[in-house]
């Protein structure tokens, strides 16, 4: 419930500072009196882009703040996903600077008018005769039924089933794309599979290759220095083993003169040693060759291949190319796998689809339940609002189409004549008679839900009489559930008030302000007798209001 505003430099307001109670709360005044500017600085704190215009000062800024009681509204998500401090107290601010720039706040944290909408939406509803378009919309008739039909747990599991199968259509979708993308780059990646894994990559040291290819290729020259080297180890003349050992054996006659030449004779015995094994080592690689032509041949066409691949995929080393056909691997497997994913897709999707289908029909069934009852109360309370022959034909047909509330299409028909044809509300209907029907609907919802504050700005404009005060007695009755304000020109409604509150005009320092008052009982008594007769107040008129008020 809205528990006070406060108003600064706005219009014709220079400061208004007011506290509300709950229940029914009554706003008068004449005409011009200022109770558009009221509510014009309400409509700021309900989102509505700011106007410089509206700056009564415009080298100050203005200031609109409103104080919401939230404890029975359940907004507790709301504030968590707008990432804003819950306090049960809630304060909504708007400022207009002189730049014309605007600014607002939810409990002090800056918000932009999105999220100051999402919340305040739920705190406060303004209705005049003149905004219908709520009633006529099939969105709020969908609510009004479903509020009814208690449809809001099988609604909330319908949405995320939805929304779960809105997710999977679209997966499907992207997956027949990327399959008839892939099915075009299978062959390519299929032959490139091939060719990469014929070649067993594994398999191969490309060094211990190229090492083997040079020695086939070059075996000739490879023998002949290979022999020449043994000739010149075993030459009989001038052969190095034969001249290293005649030189360990006359060092071996010093040895034992002194342990410098003993040191010296054991460096020559282990050089002789060494190049033996050198004699040996060169021996058997010169027995190791033989010239294979064949060999050659195949060493160099897989050398050549592994170039060739190399060079095809942008590849450094062995390595590089079994990454790249690993890859290749991965995306030839996913294309030959698309078609079970694709059915397991489709699966999963009419597994969805039937929980959707059972969601659909509880909803729909629950609400043809409800149209009968809605149909009944909204007869009857119009019958007392001064439409005795208002007749509603509430249509309900069930469709194949999922819809973000259902499979239903709902049309809202109205005949407010006896014998007359139904026709849709939006046509069927006067603006008079859409504003009573709202009344209503609004009496019937607050039977149901928690309603936001609800002000009514002068729908009762063209009734009189005991339609007046029929009407007064709906907004008390919400009152109880509610808190409601309504702005009234008829005396029988101001009369039925809680609390009473007049907008009124006056000159101050030669400039004309906007104020508020809350009125006491006596001067209840005289507003609504000047309601009653004018500002000449008689005594029947005091009387009369008196009346009304007791």
């Amino acid at each position: 419930m809205l528990t006070s505003l406060s108003i600064k430099n706005y219009a014709l307001i220079d400061n208004l500072d007011v506290n509300f109670n709950n229940g029914l709360t009554i706003i008068t005044g004449e005409t011009g009196a200022g109770k558009s500017i009221l509510l014009g600085g309400l409509s700021l704190i309900l989102g509505k882009r700011a106007d410089l215009s509206s700056i009564k000062d415009a080298s100050k800024k203005c200031v609109i703040e409103a104080v919401f009681d939230v404890t029975n509204y359940n907004l507790k998500n709301i504030f968590k996903e707008e990432d804003l401090d819950y306090e049960e107290q809630t304060i909504i601010r708007r400022e207009i600077l002189p730049s014309s720039k605007s600014r607002a706040f939810i409990n002090d944290s800056p918000v932009n008018l999105d999220s100051l909408k999402r919340l305040v939406e739920q705190l406060i509803d303004i209705h005049s005769q003149h905004q219908t378009l709520e009633l006529v919309s099939n969105d709020f008739q969908y609510q009004v039924i479903d509020c009814l039909a208690n449809n809001e747990k099988l609604l909330e599991d319908y949405t995320n089933e939805l929304n779960d199968f809105k997710k999977l259509e679209k997966e499907l979708q992207e997956l027949i794309k990327f399959q008839a993308e892939a099915i075009k780059e299978h062959d390519y990646n299929s032959f490139l599979l091939n060719e990469l894994t014929e070649t067993e990559l594994e398999n191969i040291n490309l060094q211990e290759l190229e090492e083997e290819y040079e020695t086939l290729d070059n075996i000739e020259d490879i023998t002949e220095k290979l022999s020449y080297s043994n000739q010149l180890l075993n030459n009989e003349d001038i052969g190095l083993l034969k001249t290293l050992l005649e030189l360990k054996n006359t060092i071996q006659k010093l040895s034992g003169f002194s342990t410098r030449y003993e040191a010296l004779f054991n460096r020559i015995d282990s050089s002789l040693i060494e190049l033996n094994d050198i004699q040996n080592e060169i021996e058997l690689l010169k027995e190791s060759l033989e010239t294979n032509p064949g060999r050659l041949e195949e060493v160099n066409f897989q050398l050549q291949t592994l170039h060739n691949l190399m060079q095809k995929h942008v590849a450094q080393d062995v390595g590089e190319l079994i990454e790249i056909r690993n890859k290749l691997n991965d995306k030839v497997l996913v294309t030959q796998n698309m078609e079970e994913t694709i059915i397991q897709k489709n699966k999963d999707i009419l597994e969805t689809k039937a929980v959707l289908l059972n969601l659909s029909k509880n909803i729909h069934k629950n609400r043809k339940s409800a149209i009968p009852l809605l149909t009944k109360q909204l007869e009857d309370i119009l019958k007392s609002l001064g439409i005795p022959n208002a007749k509603f034909n509430i249509e309900l047909n069930n469709t194949d189409t999922f819809y973000k509330n259902g499979c239903d299409d709902l049309i809202f028909l109205f005949s407010a004549n006896k014998g007359g044809n139904f026709n849709e509300l939006k046509k069927a209907a006067s603006g008079g008679e859409l504003s009573r029907i709202m009344l209503a609907i609004k009496l019937i919802l607050s039977n149901y839900v928690q309603l936001p504050t609800i002000m009514f700005d002068e729908i009762d404009s063209g009734v009189s009489g005991e339609i007046a005060n029929r009407m007064a007695d709906i907004m008390l009755q919400m009152s109880k559930t509610m808190q409601v304000f309504t702005i009234t020109h008829l005396p029988q409604i101001a009369a039925k008030g809680h609390t009473h509150f007049k907008v009124f005009k006056e000159d101050i320092d030669d400039v004309t302000q906007t104020s508020l008052t809350k009125l006491n009982h006596d001067e209840r008594v005289v507003e609504i007798a000047q309601m009653l007769s004018g500002i000449e107040l008689s005594t029947s008129a005091i009387a009369h209001a008196k009346q009304l008020l007791n």
